[in-house]
């Protein structure tokens, strides 16, 4: 059992570096924003992350990379997780257009560690999200995320008006998953001091607003002198176990 709770923990901190923790709230019950907002990407960058976990009382290492691409007119996020011994344990990838929302997903692809990929389409002539899994539909209205691209979203939304990423605020988002969508919700915190690579910097704390007490909760930090990337996240189980995620290094591509 704990070689299991080994791989869920690392693969659930390589989706969380990329938006892509569930919840387990169907998005039929849920909203739909289409909501356009100011955008600006930040620069290309390859991305190392480490990561610290606990999950019933056993203490877990890994890293991280994240490969983040965006221009003319496109982007794409790849990324994965790697554990020591059991080498890569989780893949992800989304790519597809920059549009007057912000990011335009095509494809979101995550294929973990010991299981068949996985796929969720936008089919964007006939405006519908479909699954590879399962037989869920949902219609575009535009501004949809995938859990791979709602960071970069949020960043770059960020990044183009850091005036209203105020303490309090609200940013409401329609994001896929696998098999699924729902409704993502977060909420402004502070600016705190984040370690990143040895050195201390300045990132503003968001955390996604949960639907009720058996909810997983998120929280991003984003680091304004650092073109907003995404420098740290964590995730925490109501339970107590936690998977955290912090910038070690990046390279502008």
């Amino acid at each position: 059992m704990k070689i299991n709770h080994t791989f869920y923990a690392l693969s659930v901190a390589a989706m969380l570096a990329l938006g892509t923790v569930t919840t387990g709230v169907h998005a039929a019950d849920s909203e739909h924003p289409a909501v356009k907002r100011p955008f600006s990407a930040p620069p290309s960058a390859d991305l190392t992350y480490a990561i610290k976990a606990k999950q019933h009382g056993l203490t877990i290492n890994g890293t991280a990379t994240v490969q983040w691409r965006a221009g003319d007119g496109k982007y794409s996020v790849a990324a994965e997780s790697r554990a020591p011994i059991f080498g890569k344990i989780l893949e992800t990838r989304s790519e597809g257009a920059i549009d007057d929302y912000g990011l335009a997903p095509v494809s979101f692809m995550e294929k973990r560690f010991r299981k068949e990929a996985t796929t969720a389409t936008f089919k964007r002539d006939t405006k519908t999200i479909s699954f590879s899994v399962g037989d869920e539909t949902y219609p575009i209205k535009g501004g949809e995320q995938d859990r791979v691209s709602i960071q970069w979203q949020l960043a770059a939304n960020a990044r183009a008006t850091p005036d209203k990423f105020k303490p309090g605020s609200e940013w409401a988002y329609f994001v896929t998953a696998r098999r699924n969508a729902e409704q993502w919700v977060f909420k402004v915190l502070k600016t705190e001091n984040i370690t990143v690579g040895g050195n201390e910097i300045s990132a503003l704390h968001l955390v996604r607003q949960q639907a009720d007490d058996k909810d997983s909760q998120v929280d991003l930090w984003l680091a304004p002198s650092m073109n907003w990337y995404p420098v740290r996240v964590v995730f925490k189980d109501a339970d107590g176990d936690y998977v955290d995620q912090t910038l070690d290094k990046f390279t502008k591509k």
